[in-house]
């Protein structure tokens, strides 16, 4: 089974469930596509056995002995990033309308380095995570990378569960594609509930199946209420609620799953919440 879990705004709670489910299955192949804010691998002790160099795209480069300093480059260039011939590569998109313009043919495009990809081995498994260069661009060509390097791991039985970028843009694009599965995560505010519509529209246009958790339930029974009315009405499996637990934060600080808190009540509902899917999911599978 492959499962994404996202969510339309970070600090749901995404990463805490992630981790919990790949535990309860620990032989699951866990993809950190959460590139801007990777975390998964700081909860394992593990051993980086493959350093994967990614590149995005290119920026432009100039050959300063040839430039004549004329400005045309600047004058095109849309996005500030060149100014006869000086460079900001943090601004620089790689549209290469400086060199189409550029009198002396002084401009070039190199590689720009987005990220390291690792594959982290684990007890029990592995970790596909990445080490973004500081402005790197967490791309869908980024996440899809990271899934093509993970597939060498996956089985018709096992699970590969992948955490995702929060909100609606092309890295979770990439991040739900070719899923049987994904598990939108959001929480009971009315940001909360207007984010969790958004995505479920993006699962809805790529014919993803998707299933919801409402995370820290307890806290606002109303607007619970309206995401249940929700789900109900677009069809939406509900399957897990999980109610507000000071242990998770613990959880968090110690770098430990909280299904590893045997008084957490978080614990209880993520294992309730993980049947429920596994039963779907078999539902699915028998037809």
């Amino acid at each position: 089974m492959r499962l994404a879990i996202v969510s339309g705004k970070g600090g749901t709670g995404k990463t805490t469930i992630a981790t919990s489910i790949a535990e309860l299955e620990q032989s699951a192949l866990r993809i950190d596509g959460d590139v801007e804010a990777s975390n998964m691998y700081l909860y394992y002790n593990g051993e980086n056995i493959d350093r994967e160099y990614f590149s995005g795209g290119k920026v432009a480069k100039v050959d300063l002995n040839t430039c004549t300093s004329c400005g045309l480059c600047n004058k095109v260039c849309k996005f500030n990033a060149i100014d006869k011939g000086i460079v900001n590569e943090l601004k620089c998109e790689g549209c290469i309308a400086c060199s189409v313009v550029c009198p002396v043919n002084a401009i070039d495009f190199v590689e720009e380095k987005t990220a390291d990809i690792y594959d982290t081995k684990i007890p029990h498994g592995n970790i596909i995570w990445a080490d973004m260069e500081i402005g790197g661009d967490g791309s869908g060509l980024l996440i899809s990378r990271m899934r093509r390097k993970g597939e060498k791991y996956e089985t018709k039985e096992g699970l590969t569960i992948l955490d995702g970028s929060p909100g609606i843009g092309c890295s979770v694009i990439a991040s739900i594609t070719a899923n049987h599965w994904t598990l939108i995560v959001t929480e009971p505010t009315k940001s909360g509930l207007e984010d969790f519509i958004r995505i479920h529209e993006l699962t809805k246009h790529f014919s993803i199946p998707a299933l919801a958790c409402i995370n820290k339930y307890n806290i606002n029974e109303k607007i619970t209420r309206e995401i249940e009315d929700y789900c109900e009405k677009n069809e939406i499996p509900l399957v897990g609620k999980i109610p507000y637990d000071e242990m998770v934060m613990e959880s968090i600080n110690n770098l430990k799953p909280i299904i590893h808190y045997e008084n957490s009540i978080a614990n209880l509902a993520i294992r309730k919440m993980w049947s429920e899917i596994k039963e779907n999911y078999l539902k699915i599978q028998e037809g």
